[in-house]
């Protein structure tokens, strides 16, 4: 997630978009194959004595009937903050509508003596979409929405630019097949901010998007699906989505630690956040895409929601028949590689229907997993078994608390005497090598995906290995041909295999699994990327794209809150890969570069297209809701005091720090609702103002500058005296 290597493509606009959605860290990188045993983002290092530390077990007391589980709940807890980047975690166990444990680990703050207690709150990310589904649902119950009737009837001011817009229906909404771009979330994950510009202006957005696919045609992540159903609550119903969870959910369901950015509470109620190996705290996050990802609850709040889905349930929040519809297995609606029990098989709302360990013991589990930039969080619920599962953190990932989650309830599952005992994990051999068909050859080429390009190669033995083109010094892996068209990796645990679909489009699939040492075993089964087609270009445009290789743009409209100052890098490089192509955009003409991926479930969220223009001979590239200026147009720091006036676009200022500059000392005098934030020339943040709290700072050697504010915002500059 705050990986700063500038090929690591536009880094502020993925870290924006993956931030509302499951398993962060796994998408912001280059491809990788092989699924990991944790995210490179968090900075875990694992000593050899962490990986082979035996795992205390306890004998049952039999006075508790979940002791054993209580003890496992503790270890599992305990080894998310000491290996796995957790600063705090809450966790909470619901049996038959009773809170049987409920539990915390680690600290509320790192510079505070308040203690964590289990009515503390956290952002909880993508897990707000079940919320947001209730409540559609709720009004499906009312009969004031029909899922099945096109979301132009309740949202009419809804437009695009693409006419297939009026196919989208309330469902496509909620089981992410409405093939929406993604992600329209510049300027609304802020610090301590209510802001609501991006919510309020994303039917703006929006008129001049496109499509991706059309309605219907594949389920694959989407924020603004969510974004819109919140926005169509409201319509219907004639309130804010804040006061209708309040009056329709919260209150009903006496979910007092459950609130949104736009509710009033004492803001010390919320768990506190840290940068990786930082102890400043950060201030309160504010994520105003509130149907998508912006709720703050508790796990023990999160395992009452659980109740509404319950077989047992007699709740009146939601009716047993719409609790039942949002465990369909909507990702069947259309193209899906394979029915196999994953992290994701969507339902309404739910990233999983069919949910692995769970299938394996003839037991139905519904999972959703959310993660903003420093909130993470799992919710599993067994519906037949009527128990629930919420684990929240404040850093870390969704992956590990899903895991967690995972294992709390099937040790509780083997303490109630549902089953006689919890699987161990899979264990895997060395892969046999066998002939391999040369037909199968066929398959070597480009792969894109949200995570870029890639080359696969296949040799005429039946080695396959796959090299990123976007940072060639990552590497590559190798994968062995054993039969039946499967490449395995040499551990055994994971294979690939290619699949062509009807749609024409030839993709790489994954199945595997992961080991998380101290937690469990997760596992993929996802299409990774899809194979490019050739597309040759004239020299005249290449020569245009040619001239943007390794340079930077500058991200101008996000807000002076914005996290993404602190987290990511605001300037990307466009790093020279296979021709015709940029990152996986198909480049169109010498402005224009296209995203025409067609990937179910995960890699194939969140597309831009890019477009390039120019205004007074300075280049500008847009993505959808975010504008980002060429270092062309970005001046040097001046070397002497200076002033910064933020005018009527309300641009942010870059500037660059050159050897004249770096290594001296300034003060900036700033204005209220402001910022100043200072780059190393990789990437990394020195200081963000707003953040941070200070006004003075030294300037590295090389690097960056940007001023940011609302309109009119005055920024006096100082250099102080040797």
């Amino acid at each position: 997630m705050v990986k700063k290597s500038l090929k690591a493509g536009l880094s502020i606009v993925v870290a924006l978009s993956i931030a509302v959605f499951p398993n962060t860290a796994a998408y912001a990188k280059t491809m990788t194959l092989q699924p990991q045993t944790q995210s490179t983002s968090d900075k875990v290092m694992l000593s050899q004595t962490d990986l082979t530390a035996p795992i205390t077990t306890t004998t049952p007391d039999k006075t508790d009937p979940f002791s054993a589980t209580k003890k496992l709940a503790e270890t599992k807890a305990a080894t998310l903050t000491t290996l796995y980047g957790a600063t705090s975690v809450q966790y909470a166990l619901i049996d038959n509508g009773k809170i049987t444990i409920s539990d915390v680990a680690g600290v509320y703050s790192k510079n505070s003596p308040i203690p964590l207690t289990d009515t503390k709150m956290y952002g909880i990310g993508s897990i707000s979409k079940i919320f947001t589904t209730v409540a559609v649902l709720q009004l499906v119950d009312e009969g004031l929405v029909n899922l099945d009737s096109p979301v132009v009837n309740y949202i009419p001011e809804f437009t695009m630019a693409d006419p297939r817009y009026k196919d989208i229906t309330v469902r496509m909404l909620l089981n992410h097949s409405s093939g929406l771009m993604g992600s329209t979330l510049g300027s609304s994950m802020l610090f301590d901010d209510k802001d609501t510009t991006t919510y309020d202006n994303l039917l703006n957005t929006l008129k001049t998007s496109r499509l991706k696919a059309d309605p219907g045609e594949f389920s694959v992540y989407c924020n603004d699906g969510f974004t819109l159903a919140e926005l169509l609550v409201e319509k219907v119903t004639g309130s804010s989505f804040t006061d209708y969870l309040r009056d329709h959910i919260s209150n009903p369901l006496n979910l007092y630690n459950t609130k949104t950015p736009q509710d009033e509470f004492q803001m010390d109620r919320l768990a506190r956040t840290y940068m990786p190996g930082s102890k400043v705290t950060l201030p309160v996050e504010t994520l105003n895409a509130i149907g998508a990802g912006g709720i703050y609850s508790s796990a023990r709040n999160l395992c009452e929601l659980a109740t509404i889905f319950m077989d047992n349930s007699t709740s009146s929040v939601l009716s047993n028949t719409s609790a039942k519809a949002m465990e369909n297995k909507e990702y069947l609606r259309g193209f899906w590689p394979e029915d196999k029990p994953s992290s994701f098989t969507y339902g309404l709302g739910w990233d999983s229907v069919s949910t692995y360990p769970f299938e394996e013991y003839g037991i139905k589990a519904l999972a959703k997993s959310g993660d903003s930039l420093f909130y993470h969080g799992n919710l599993m619920v067994l519906p037949q078994e009527n128990m629930a599962v919420a684990v929240l953190s404040s850093g870390g990932s969704s992956s590990y608390n899903l895991v967690m989650a995972q294992e709390i309830l099937l040790s509780a599952l083997k303490d109630k005497g549902v089953i006689q005992e919890v699987h161990p994990d899979k264990t895997f051999t060395k892969p046999v090598k066998a002939p391999m068909p040369l037909e199968l050859k066929q398959y070597n080429g480009f792969y894109g995906s949200l995570a870029g390009t890639s080359k696969i190669a296949i040799s005429d033995d039946g080695i396959l290995t796959v090299s990123s083109t976007m940072v060639p010094a990552a590497g590559s892996q190798q994968f062995i041909y054993t039969g039946d068209n499967k490449f395995y990796f040499s551990d055994g645990s994971t294979y690939v295999t290619f699949k062509q679909a009807a749609n024409g489009n030839t993709y790489l699939y994954l199945s595997g699994y992961a080991n998380l040492p101290g937690l469990g075993q997760s596992v993929s089964e996802e299409i990774r990327a899809q194979k490019l087609v050739s597309n040759p270009i004239s020299e005249e445009v290449k020569a245009a794209w040619d001239k943007r290789a390794g340079k930077l743009y500058f991200v101008l409209n996000e807000r002076f809150s914005s996290e993404s100052y602190v987290v990511s890098t605001p300037f990307s490089e466009f790093p020279a890969e296979l021709e015709g192509y940029i990152v996986s955009n198909a480049i169109i003409d010498a402005n224009t570069a296209k995203a025409d991926i067609k990937i179910p479930c995960m890699y194939g969220r969140d597309l831009n297209d890019y477009t390039f223009y120019k205004e007074e001979n300075t280049e500008y590239l847009k993505l959808q809701d975010t504008l980002l200026i060429s270092e062309d147009g970005v001046s040097n720091l001046p070397g002497s005091s200076f002033t910064v006036d933020i005018n009527g676009s309300g641009y942010a200022h870059w500037y660059k720090i050159g050897k004249d500059t770096g290594n001296k000392k300034i003060k900036v005098t700033l204005p209220k609702k402001s910022t100043f934030a200072v780059y190393t020339k990789d990437g990394t943040c020195v200081l963000d103002s707003y953040a941070n709290k200070q006004n003075t700072v030294t300037l590295p050697q090389e690097g960056y500058i940007v001023f940011a504010g609302e309109v009119n915002s005055h920024f006096a500059v100082s250099y102080a005296k040797k």
